[in-house]
């Protein structure tokens, strides 16, 4: 009685221990999956950020001007970059106490107003302004930029501007924000640097000649450029716990199971599909982060099923998943526009052609479909219209009947024949009829 009492009580603290094991995992993966701009490591973009750093240390410890542009597509670790380089540079205690930073997103600061309000707030400036007018945006600029000048008004404080979404500033009324901060950044007034950030290629096509003359014209490009071993690489040490674990003996068990992961040949397959489908992080973390939802204290260990599982979620169908929710009528509908696409080639349709279409299906298999009436049929065609199924051509006018709308189809072949395939219930008429040719046309 006593042993039976004890070995409970045992295996409820190693239950409990091995929990607490569990919530470490997720907090730290997550945290690494989520904030890896502040916690993960860079990949392939050493050489980037040595560039960045120097220039940046230079502002911040020499008072040095500059401006750059960061290119690359979403997902390739733009900003990422930035914050590492901002970390580094803040565990310095003479860059920490000097540097002062504005980051403008050109979603929300969406015209020159507005990032200049933004601006004199992450300065704190707003008392110093007050009521203050002022003549143009470069006086108001100059002006807050002498305020932060220190005690004797030789020595001023370096400021970095970080422009987020920096294509969308190049349509701000005559590049005015700009044109005056590459205009600080080029003479000796106060030490500026100016940093955007962009995934447009074109960049430098879209600025002014005036304030392209003031631009540096350095260009940092960051291209996922890692081939598949790489990646593989980098799949292990992003799922790999860190040596400082609490429980090594879990940490060991755990980096050893992800090990015979990278080997498997399933789980290569998934991370094949994932790198040619896109190979930014961004996605691979996201895929991570649905296969480490799974780990439970009942399941400790990630397995190849799970991110399998992960990958089919991943990259799940939200338009084929509508079609699981469509009425039967409304399933015959969307078939027979894919029977009108494949006969004109793709021309649009509109409803009566539509109509006319259900009808013929109507009339050939009339023992095992209900003839639906115009009106309930045209109800199950709007429905499909709001659900954004099909898409009207042209702005529908009061004078236009709605039945000669021209209309397209946004579902292809294989969408609503895989969606078929998973409708629970489904009549074998109508799927024969999907999969049929056009022979009985």
């Amino acid at each position: 009685m006593k042993t039976s009492a004890m070995s409970k009580r045992k295996s409820k603290e190693s239950s409990g221990a091995n929990g607490e094991c569990i919530s470490q995992v997720q907090k730290i993966l997550r945290e690494r999956f989520c904030h890896h701009y502040a916690t993960g490591k860079l990949f392939g973009i050493e050489h980037q950020y040595k560039h960045l750093l120097e220039l940046l240390k230079r502002t911040a410890v020499h008072g040095e001007s500059n401006s750059a542009l960061i290119i690359g597509p979403r997902g390739s670790g733009k900003t990422a970059l930035l914050n590492h380089v901002l970390k580094e540079l803040t565990e310095m205690k003479q860059v920490r106490e000097n540097l002062l930073e504005v980051h403008l997103n050109g979603l929300l600061q969406t015209n020159d107003k507005v990032a200049l309000k933004e601006i004199t707030r992450q300065l704190h400036l707003e008392n110093v302004v007050g009521d203050k007018v002022f003549g143009s945006f470069a006086e108001n600029l100059v002006f807050l930029l002498e305020a932060l000048r220190k005690g004797d008004r030789t020595s001023s404080c370096p400021v970095l501007f970080i422009l987020d979404e920096f294509d969308l500033f190049v349509h701000h009324k005559n590049q005015t924000l700009l044109y005056n901060l590459f205009d600080i950044s080029q003479s000796a007034q106060t030490p500026v640097t100016v940093i955007g950030l962009t995934c447009r290629q074109d960049i430098l096509e879209l600025l002014e000649k005036r304030v392209k003359s003031r631009f540096s014209h350095r260009q940092i490009y960051l291209m996922n450029s890692f081939d598949f071993k790489e990646y593989i690489r980098i799949f292990k040490e992003q799922l790999s716990l860190p040596a400082k674990f609490p429980d090594e003996y879990f940490a060991q068990k755990w980096n050893k199971n992800v090990q015979y992961l990278s080997e498997d040949k399933t789980v290569r397959d998934v991370l094949q599909n994932l790198f040619h489908y896109t190979k930014d992080l961004r996605s691979l973390h996201l895929l991570l982060m649905l296969a480490v939802s799974n780990v439970t204290v009942h399941h400790p260990l990630i397995t190849a099923s799970d991110l399998q599982e992960a990958s089919k979620r991943y990259r799940m169908d939200s338009r084929a998943n509508i079609v699981h929710g469509l009425s039967v009528l409304e399933i015959c509908l969307i078939i027979a526009m894919k029977h009108l696409n494949d006969v004109y080639e793709g021309e649009p349709f509109n409803f009566q052609m539509v109509y006319n279409e259900f009808q013929k299906f109507v009339q050939r298999k009339a023992h095992c479909m209900y003839n639906f009436e115009k009106p309930v049929v045209m109800k199950a065609f709007e429905h499909l219209l709001q659900l954004e199924l099909v898409k009207p051509l042209e702005r529908p006018s009061v004078r236009a009947q709605r039945e000669y709308l021209l209309m397209k189809l946004l579902l292809d072949n294989d969408q609503i024949m895989d969606a078929l395939q998973a409708y629970p219930n489904c009549p074998t008429d109508v799927k024969q009829w999907a999969a049929s040719s056009l022979s009985w046309l």
